[in-house]
């Protein structure tokens, strides 16, 4: 029975998201198509196209789709999407798909330690601070998570690396591998420190929301009555919030966790710009000023996806963490 409403929960969420997905392209399509730069000026360039003759310039506007009707194009690109090509980049001359498993390759490291770090910071620091509530470990978790939430993702990278790479030099400037360097002489231990900082700087700005949620849960947990009751009983404070405290929070925690996936693809824009991390983020920005339609959509879908799965993982987990909905689950 709860494997049948499992079963039914997910195929509804499985609907809704492709539905969403559409949006999301039909959205990105129309921006895209509202936006003022000309495909042939930005990339070609006015002189260039000055001295070209009029059948150049007219197989240049069928390359970059200009002569075609927007209804067509994106009824090309979503019918060939449908058969699961994505289409050809027009900066990079690949597949869209080639493209993107290249900077997802580069990001993915990126994008998973900044994930991680960012979720088992946020909540050990939003548990400290509701167990201390109005002492200064509160105060100083609230001060620092309401500086970070207000402080601009590529702000913080711009600090970060004028501190440790031109005034203390400890770690490479930009680039996910170090520059001249052969594809085939690039270590495990090179690429690991040209993306210390770019994770470094997501997982502090993912940091904030995070805490300051878990604060205020561990907050109702630690004022509830069967805390009340613990307490009565003679256990002690780290038996408290340990027995008690973690097992409440872990739930909107995991919530939060899965829900930030987004929040760090949208932070790897501005901060892979910063440190020229070639990366799903810097594609996206050429893609988007280059006029690169099929790869835009590309970037877009792909990453919509997998803030949505982000969250299908979240709800599915539930069941697992709280043996409260489980019942519910079995009942209905």
């Amino acid at each position: 029975m709860i494997l049948k409403h499992r079963l039914k929960f997910t195929g509804k969420k499985l609907i809704r998201i492709g539905i969403l997905l559409l949006g999301v392209s039909l959205v990105t399509f129309l921006l895209m198509c509202a936006s003022p730069l000309d495909p042939l000026q930005t990339n070609v360039g006015q002189v260039a196209l000055g001295s070209m003759s009029a059948e150049q310039v007219e197989r240049l506007e069928a390359y970059w789709g200009v002569d075609t009707p927007p209804v067509q194009r994106y009824l090309g690109w979503l019918s060939g999407v449908l058969q699961g090509d994505f289409g050809t980049s027009l900066l990079y001359r690949q597949p869209v798909m080639t493209v993107i498993g290249e900077r997802l390759g580069n990001s993915f490291l990126l994008l998973l330690a900044a994930w991680m770090i960012s979720g088992v910071l946020g909540m050990a620091l939003g548990v400290t601070a509701g167990a201390f509530r109005g002492k200064w470990p509160d105060k100083l978790i609230r001060g620092y998570c309401i500086v970070i939430s207000s402080t601009p993702a590529f702000w913080l990278a711009i600090l970060l690396l004028m501190i440790f790479s031109v005034w203390l030099g400890w770690l490479p400037v930009g680039l996910s591998v170090p520059a001249g360097m052969a594809a085939e002489a690039v270590s495990a231990a090179d690429r690991l420190r040209h993306a210390i900082l770019p994770a470094l700087t997501l997982s502090i700005t993912g940091v904030a929301n995070i805490a300051l949620h878990t604060r205020e849960k561990m907050i109702d947990v630690m004022e509830s009555d069967y805390v009340l009751f613990a307490r009565a009983r003679g256990e002690s404070e780290l038996s408290v919030v340990l027995r008690h405290g973690l097992r409440n929070v872990s739930l909107p925690a995991i919530t939060l966790q899965f829900a930030s996936v987004s929040e760090i693809i949208g932070g790897s824009v501005l901060v892979e710009q910063v440190f020229s991390y070639p990366g799903l983020g810097q594609a996206a920005v050429t893609a988007g000023l280059g006029s690169d339609l099929p790869l835009l959509l590309g970037i877009t879908v792909i990453t919509a996806a997998i803030v949505f799965a982000g969250n299908l993982i979240a709800d599915l987990l539930y069941g697992v963490v709280d043996p409260r909905i489980r019942r519910g689950t079995a009942r209905e």
